[in-house]
């Protein structure tokens, strides 16, 4: 079999050199995301595998169709960047990834205790050789109420992770879990938003959770609660952040993700000006942390990420199925 995989990174070539010799296949790799530009460059392979800021819209698979590509994996767990629809009227099957949830879930409780810790400005004082304390006395996690918006397998381990801490936990879903029993209480949306001092979310990117943390779900939630998030920056409406920190309204935010970040996070962009306007205004707050889009980044993910987008694509060409397919519901 041969895959041309697209987007590859530096740390992802070992893992991809393994893969090939216990998979058996021929791997092409380019540093190049995807794009109607390059896509030729899959002619004569079987399958693509694409990162997250891949274009895997409508002409790139249409025009991936007509080299020959029947077979499209992400070496993500979201696939929000992929046209389903058009995969599938291109007759090109789509596969994603995964990786154990224990890292972002121990980042997003990093994200809590720097925002609680007055981490950022500590540090920045630090910098200078300023070590007073004025201003940067912080809270408690296990006398605040977290509440976990999402309930799926990342959400699940940072609630294992809260465990330790002896915080109350709120948890909302579109269903209950019945791994969370115990652990957390279920409520509905309005109780989480009412009732948290933390909110952290563990949603994926869909047309119905796009912004889901605006204007009127941030007036609902407590005065000085603490947002966090490192899942998908656009399920949250960056103005209405801005509008959030200034208020006083949210006491902190910790962002591993935020809204219109592609060609930004994950480059470096030291002689560039920041085109995103709202990231850049925002990120200059002493109580905003921001982190590149890093939550999923060890060294267990990446290997994970790698070996299980690739075995979807070997599975789709031997078997004709994989467990890792993913279409247009």
């Amino acid at each position: 079999m041969k895959i041309f995989a697209f987007e590859v990174r530096e740390d992802e070539l070992p893992f991809i050199e393994s893969s090939k010799t216990a998979m058996g296949v021929e791997v092409t790799c380019s540093r190049d995301p995807l794009t109607a530009e390059n896509l030729s460059l899959a002619a004569g392979y079987n399958a693509v595998s694409i990162l997250g800021h891949s274009d895997a819209r409508g002409d790139v698979l249409r025009g991936l169709a007509g080299v020959g590509i029947r077979f499209l994996s992400t070496r993500t767990v979201g696939y929000n960047h992929i046209d389903l629809a058009a995969a599938a009227e291109a007759g090109i099957r789509v596969g994603n990834s995964d990786y154990d949830p224990q890292g972002v879930a121990e980042f997003t409780v990093m994200h809590m205790l720097m925002a609680l810790r007055h981490y950022k400005a500590a540090m920045f004082r630090g910098n200078v050789n300023d070590y007073s304390l004025a201003g940067l006395r912080g809270r408690e996690l296990r006398t605040l109420t977290v509440g976990v918006w999402g309930n799926g397998n990342i959400a699940s381990a940072v609630i294992d992770c809260l465990g330790g801490f002896g915080c109350p936990i709120l948890v909302h879903g579109r269903r209950e879990n019945p791994r969370l029993a115990g652990k957390a209480t279920h409520v509905d949306r309005e109780r989480l938003l009412a009732e948290s001092d933390i909110i952290t979310l563990h949603v994926p990117l869909t047309d119905e959770t796009r912004f889901m943390v605006n204007r009127e779900t941030i007036a609902r939630m407590k005065d000085g609660v603490v947002i966090v998030n490192t899942a998908r920056g656009a399920l949250m409406d960056l103005e209405a952040l801005i509008e959030g920190i200034e208020s006083r309204k949210i006491s902190a935010l910790g962002l591993d993700v935020i809204d219109q970040e592609e060609g930004i996070f994950h480059h470096d962009k030291r002689t560039e000006i920041i085109s995103n306007r709202g990231m850049a205004y925002l990120r200059q707050f002493p109580n905003v942390t921001m982190t590149q889009h890093m939550a999923f980044y060890t060294e267990q993910a990446v290997e994970s990420m790698v070996r299980i987008s690739l075995q979807s694509l070997v599975d789709f060409q031997g078997t004709g199925k994989s467990d890792r397919e993913i279409s247009a519901k």
